[in-house]
């Protein structure tokens, strides 16, 4: 097939999950066409099969918000024509699911029918969606949509309530390539690896995010300075984002300064996960869980929030521990708990890697979307058919 995908670039879930998604696709000899204002930035050194098509938006000074939604219709549609793509796949509701819609009716007043599948990812529905600026025409792209999938239970169930939409939403989760995450076989090595983070002996945590205040990054910060008045320990912060600032004050206040490490954004995440003992997501709110299902991937076990779709993924006591929101003491206590009974951590570990393999492998979920897309391709077929 000969598929667009358009999402956000940056760095966050729903982009990184759509990046990959293309990647699996290509590699699975499908044509992928990335159609966004830059470059999403996990494509670096992956070009087989893989297409990206920028969307330029002018500058003209009427403008004071420019218009990317429409240059992003615009640009859809160029490539679907010129490249004869068989749909196009969007992730975040707001705005792409719009610009697609837009797409298909320019095409279809040429004589073209270009489906296209909408993937809900979290606060496209939770949040910006739900804004009355935006709620209209986001219930209105989404019912239009072709297919329409959400990535948890959780976001299946909150679209429907808080956007009345009647049409059917199909959950396929997001994935992780088991080959590519995957724990440091042997433990000698993994110490070895370790050492630029933490001494021998030394607890490594990890927190990895967007740094958004949903995130609550501060509660990690908070967290490890529990578990580091009881014991030695490293915190290891990956990624960026407007509460970074913040997270380095405090860490400064509270005097562990020296024992945490902001790496910033990195791309081959993969390779930091296995050195982690454990994996700190106190987040507010989680359609899903991305980050906790790469440390799964990777034998390390989350301390996290009890929300939205976490509990689909993360078995309570099995391959991490959940609490509520907030509960700093608490999540530090559960740290302290499993880093001074190995055993018990170690059997979370090998749990949480088989259920990453046994539910999550990029291998199982998507021939899932392979096979919605051919169901939504013969839909339209068949509309085609019945409009002629």
């Amino acid at each position: 097939m000969r598929i667009g995908i358009t999402c956000y670039p940056t760095y966050g879930g729903s982009g990184v999950v759509a990046t990959e998604l293309g990647i699996e696709l290509a590699a699975l000899g499908h044509e992928v066409h990335f159609i966004s204002y830059s470059q999403p930035f996990r494509l670096n050194g992956r070009s087989d099969g893989i297409f990206y098509h920028e969307v330029p938006v002018s500058n003209y000074p009427l403008f004071e918000f420019p218009p990317y939604d429409l240059a992003l219709a615009s640009r859809m549609a160029e490539v679907a024509e010129f490249y004869d793509l068989d749909l196009l796949h969007v992730h975040y509701a707001i705005p792409h699911s719009v610009s697609a819609l837009l797409a298909r009716q320019m095409l279809e007043a040429r004589g073209r029918r270009l489906p296209f599948v909408t993937t809900l990812h979290g606060t496209d529905i939770t949040l910006v969606g739900l804004d009355r600026s935006y709620l209209p025409i986001t219930r209105h792209a989404i019912q239009e949509s072709d297919g329409v999938t959400s990535i948890s239970n959780y976001l299946k169930e909150k679209t429907i309530a808080d956007f009345g939409v009647q049409r059917p939403i199909e959950v396929i989760t997001n994935f992780v390539n088991c080959d590519v995450y995957t724990p440091v076989a042997d433990d000698a090595e993994r110490a070895r690896m370790r050492g630029h983070l933490a001494a021998p002996g030394e607890a490594v945590l990890m927190h990895l995010s967007n740094f958004r205040p949903v995130k609550r990054v501060l509660d990690v910060v908070k967290i490890f300075a529990s578990v580091v008045r009881e014991l030695p320990a490293q915190l290891v912060l990956i990624g960026d984002g407007p509460d970074r600032s913040a997270a380095e004050w405090l860490a400064h206040d509270l005097g562990i300064h020296t024992r945490i490490h902001f790496l910033g954004k990195q791309e081959r995440v993969n390779e930091l996960l296995p050195l982690a003992d454990l994996l700190l997501m106190p987040s507010q709110l989680e359609s899903f869980g991305l980050a906790a299902l790469e440390g799964m991937a990777c034998k390390v076990p989350s301390i996290a929030t009890r929300v939205g779709g976490v509990p689909e993924l993360v078995d309570d006591g099995l391959t991490g521990l959940l609490f509520e929101p907030g509960e700093v003491d608490l999540m530090a206590r559960g740290c302290l708990e499993l880093l001074s009974d190995r055993p018990r951590l170690n059997r979370m570990r090998e749990a949480a890697r088989q259920e990453a393999r046994k539910r999550f492998c990029a291998s199982l979920v998507v021939p899932r979307y392979i096979r919605y897309y051919e169901e939504v391709s013969k839909r339209g077929e068949r509309a085609g058919l019945t409009q002629a």
